[in-house]
């Protein structure tokens, strides 16, 4: 495997999703909190602040995962749709590095992507003077870029065997699936019911746990997992997304063009 190979990729598909125009959700973010600023103060004068805090970190979440799902599941499709693979797969590239090369691609979009929203979002929080526990949302930023990068990896996996709406609809599910596991598992064990109880912990085990990787309830009250807990998290992050890749790598080099 050639790391200057996988370079040449992701930074061909790292411009390309620049050209796609993705970075206009920055402006749109943008607008979205100026717009929030100025209207909340009028409809909840007294929690404006608090809301604020939330709307943005929620919002900056949104954008991230759109970007990540359907960007995501059509970067392999879109490849076989154009014929560009046909080009690709019989020069000296193998599918492990096209696959690795693409989600690295889409990851450094999404870092920046992140990384452009969050200072934002702090921007208008000190133009504002209001209070905000800094270094919590930072880390909260981090781990939404984990996040992120973890649900391109479900994308690629989904996208390289299944149609583009398909996958959207599957990666989709396993982002929500993803947040509510452990709730369903608690939801199992207070109703005793033994096959929804091997249901949900056979979810749990198999899906990723997303909600590990989201800090953002916490960090607006500067409140987060200790730093074992935090590591942890990450490893864990990087764990699953380093499997799906290598699912995604097993399922794409068995298909035939």
């Amino acid at each position: 495997m050639s790391f200057g190979t996988i370079w040449t990729i992701a930074s061909n598909g790292f411009r390309e999703v620049i050209r796609d125009r993705i970075l206009y959700l920055i402006a749109l973010f943008a607008l979205l909190m100026v717009a929030a600023w100025r209207v909340l103060p009028e409809v909840a004068a007294s929690t404006s602040n608090k809301i604020l805090l939330d709307f943005g970190l929620a919002s900056a979440t949104l954008v991230g995962v759109i970007v990540a799902i359907f960007v995501g599941t059509g970067l392999i499709n879109k490849e076989i749709e154009k014929r560009t693979i046909l080009v690709l797969i019989p020069k000296p590239i193998s599918r492990a590095e096209f696959i690795i090369g693409k989600h690295l691609g889409l990851s450094g979009v999404l870092g920046v992507l992140v990384a452009a929203m969050t200072v934002i979002y702090l921007g208008i929080l000190s133009f504002s003077r209001i209070s905000y526990p800094l270094v919590s949302i930072l880390i909260s930023a981090l781990y939404l870029f984990f996040e992120l990068s973890l649900l391109t990896a479900v994308a690629l996996m989904f996208g390289v065997f299944t149609s583009s709406i398909l996958a959207t609809l599957l990666t989709f599910a396993v982002y929500l699936v993803g947040h509510l596991s452990q709730d369903m598992v608690k939801l199992a064990a207070i109703t005793k019911n033994p096959g929804f109880q091997r249901f949900t912990q056979g979810l749990y085990l198999v899906l990723p746990d997303l909600s590990r990787l989201d800090l953002k309830n916490e960090a607006v009250y500067g409140v987060l997992p200790s730093a074992s807990a935090l590591l942890s998290n990450a490893v864990y992050g990087l764990f699953y997304t380093v499997l799906l890749l290598a699912i995604a790598i097993l399922i794409f080099s068995r298909r035939e063009f």
